[in-house]
């Protein structure tokens, strides 16, 4: 019996645990987009799949609505690849372990997939029913849009006849997103030098830290375990020599670091010192946190060798230099608007390469012009340290639209079906509906979504009644746009 048989709506779960068995990491979507293929073809549905992964579905109006304006469906195929430190998942080969608790349907130690199979499923339920109105369908599902956007950017948009898109990308229910930030992806590049040293390699691993998603939980102050990696460094070179051997840690530059692990070279002598300063820190941690991060924890390893190839001691000072002054985290708020963050940014992914280490961070504004000044900020940042700077996969805000006849007809039909009007806003994490409109600037758009909790995280969690909500939600709005 499949997991998600009993639960309604029945064909959204069906497909969403369909779906949940086929891995759709981002770049792993080939298999995911040739299940959606092969979804048309049985149905004999037009289809068009490009060369990277994104598809396109085409399905006439239903009886009534054959001469309607097409409406375009969208979501994106891949999901972010997180798990519990433990767990033997792979990302790569293994279909997710499915599990429904206190009315949410979860994943065993992983990430769900919610952002954004909810969205293909809800989708795939509609092109699949034969009783439900509807106009003419494009069903536009894209692939790699956690890093980067990168298939909305390479979609050809030509081939789309509708001008009215719903996105399905939000993650809280009786919100409709008419608006979100613009961004881009910076990796910053520091080079080193190599020496051979004598003493004990020391792997200092902090994790346990919340993390979560950097556009939705970046204003929850939240611990970055990169930044805090810095500052017990840096707080320890102060009174102890050291080289760095290694530095790395997180999956995501859009995923707010749960886990920092460096490796240095210390005298035998130095070792319990090491130890001291890595609980004094923990202390502050602690006092600083307010209990906010219940697991954050430190674990030390002491390997003793006679020689070990270490980066010198002119490469570790501007590595951890650049730990220290490299902004992380909100930026600005929204000067209008209550508590909507403008800017920010976080740093990672961080990676020791052979002879560089390579720092990851996410940048995202609703204002080009700040956008702008963390680009030179950063590049500043990375010159002070000798780094390089490279920019990569920049998107353009979604600026609101006031005369949106899409959100107007939302906005209706959510008051008439539960008596209260849904909150209209803009987000501070990205959506793909920017990059769709710099490419068609007349698209009206709004986003929405059903309730998913800490997404992004192994904690992700979908409420099955909000799904039901929101599919019932999603039929009246397209029985209304005839």
């Amino acid at each position: 019996m499949a997991v998600l048989e009993q639960i309604q709506p029945a064909d959204v779960f069906r497909f969403f645990e369909e779906l949940c068995q086929i891995p759709h990491g981002t770049y792993n979507t080939k298999e995911i987009s040739d299940y959606c293929a092969a979804f048309a073809q049985k149905r004999n549905l037009e289809y068009l799949q490009d060369h990277l992964n994104n598809i396109i579905i085409k399905k006439p109006g239903t009886k009534g609505y054959e001469n309607s304006a097409p409406v375009i469906l969208q979501g994106h195929l891949d999901m972010v690849c997180e798990k519990r430190p433990g767990s033997a998942h792979d990302f790569k080969t293994d279909g997710l372990d499915l599990f429904i608790e206190e009315g949410y349907v979860k994943a065993k130690d992983t990430t769900l997939g919610g952002d954004d199979g909810i969205a293909i499923a809800m989708a795939l339920a509609i092109l699949d029913s034969t009783d439900i109105p509807h106009p003419p369908i494009e069903a536009v599902f894209t692939v790699d849009e956690e890093t980067g956007m990168d298939g909305a950017q390479g979609l050809d948009m030509s081939v789309l006849k509708g001008n009215t898109l719903i996105n399905i990308d939000s993650e809280e229910e009786g919100i409709l997103t008419t608006g979100c930030a613009g961004g881009f992806t910076c990796a910053v590049k520091i080079p080193f030098i190599k020496e051979e040293h004598k003493g004990t390699i020391m792997e200092l691993k902090l994790h346990g830290l919340l993390g979560g998603h950097s556009g939705v939980e970046i204003d929850k102050q939240r611990g970055n375990a990169h930044k805090e990696m810095g500052r017990l460094l840096n707080s320890m070179i102060k009174e102890i020599p050291f080289f760095l051997v290694s530095i790395c840690g997180g999956a995501k530059d859009n995923v707010i670091a749960m886990e920092s692990t460096a490796k240095i070279l210390v005298q035998d002598s130095d070792v319990e010192a090491v130890a001291r300063k890595t609980s004094e820190m923990k202390t502050i941690w602690e006092n600083e946190f307010l209990g906010e991060e219940p697991g954050l924890t430190i674990d030390i390893n002491t390997e003793k060798t006679e020689c070990a190839m270490v980066m010198n001691e002119e490469s570790t000072k501007r590595i951890i230099s650049f730990l220290m002054i490299c902004p992380n985290g909100v930026q600005g708020f929204v000067r209008k608007l209550d508590n909507l963050v403008e800017t920010s940014l976080n740093i990672g992914v961080v990676k020791t390469e052979e002879d560089a280490v390579k720092f990851s961070s996410l940048v995202r504004s609703s204002v080009e012009s700040k956008k702008q000044q963390l680009k030179e900020q950063l590049a500043i940042c990375a010159e002070l340290v000798q780094g390089t700077i490279q920019i990569n996969s920049e998107y353009p805000a979604w600026q609101y639209n006031p005369d949106s006849r899409l959100r107007k007809i939302m906005e209706e039909t959510y008051a008439e079906m539960y008596g209260e009007k849904p909150i209209v806003c803009a987000i501070h994490a990205g959506l793909e509906c920017g990059l769709f409109l710099g490419k068609r600037p007349e698209l009206d758009c709004v986003s929405f979504g059903p309730n998913i909790l800490d997404v992004h995280s192994f904690n992700e969690r979908l409420e099955i009644k909000s799904v039901e909500r929101s599919f019932d939600y999603l039929k009246e709005v397209l029985a209304k746009l005839k």
